[in-house]
């Protein structure tokens, strides 16, 4: 049986995990969906003080809660960071990280550089009110909520821990080549043997635009 802690890109809770969780789950896996710092319903205070660090305690914490070992880290779009920041100071309790649609960061980079200009506009444009907060993207699920603007700032520190687990996957999402910022990570890791390479014909949001398919790849089937 393996364990899932499933990490959702900006602006989304635990819920944007919601049609691929019972999926894993139905196949006997254990599965930890989170909610990071800031961006629960109650929790607009954080929004100004959380950074990618809080993020990155957020899943050691669950780690930690629930006494997980030989976990599989899943991380969404921004939350790439948080998994290999995560995962490096796991102390060697991670087997697999799934950059799902994701940024797969060296040492050194933020969210912000290794975006594209788009993403960067998006950044800007969203923290205009508060200087804190990214609001998020107009249309989408409504229940998304503002981001915080640290997380996508602060760099993150890697020792080379993350780049000793076992086994590590980006699942590049194909349908949305007009804005999307993974093309050049994509033809990166292609060429790096230390990493498997999937392809999905979706846009950003697989879980929700194909959640069978999602599932089958983190089965491995």
């Amino acid at each position: 049986m393996a364990t899932f802690v499933l990490v959702p890109g900006a602006w989304k809770g635990a819920w944007a995990f919601e049609a691929v969780v019972p999926l894993l789950e139905e196949a006997g896996h254990s599965v930890h969906a989170l909610t990071l710092t800031g961006l629960g319903p109650d929790d607009d205070a954080a929004v100004a003080t959380a950074n990618l660090d809080t993020h990155a305690d957020d899943v050691l914490r669950e780690l930690d809660r629930h006494r997980i070992t030989g976990a599989t880290l899943v991380g969404h779009s921004y939350a790439g960071m948080v998994i290999a920041a995560a995962a490096d100071r796991a102390g060697g309790r991670i087997s697999r990280l799934v950059h799902l649609d994701a940024y797969v960061p060296r040492d050194g980079e933020s969210c912000w550089s290794a975006t594209n200009e788009h993403f960067r506009q998006v950044f800007v444009a969203g923290a205009a009110d508060t200087g804190y907060g990214v609001r998020p993207p107009d249309g989408g699920d409504p229940r998304r909520r503002p981001h915080p603007l640290a997380a996508f700032l602060q760099t993150i520190r890697l020792t080379g821990a993350a780049a000793q687990v076992p086994r590590r996957e980006f699942v590049y999402c194909s349908g949305w080549e007009d804005r999307t910022p993974f093309a050049e990570l994509r033809t990166r890791l292609q060429a790096d043997p230390e990493w498997q390479v999937h392809d999905l014909p979706t846009a950003h949001n697989a879980m929700n635009e194909a959640p069978e398919a999602v599932a089958a790849l983190l089965l491995d089937e």
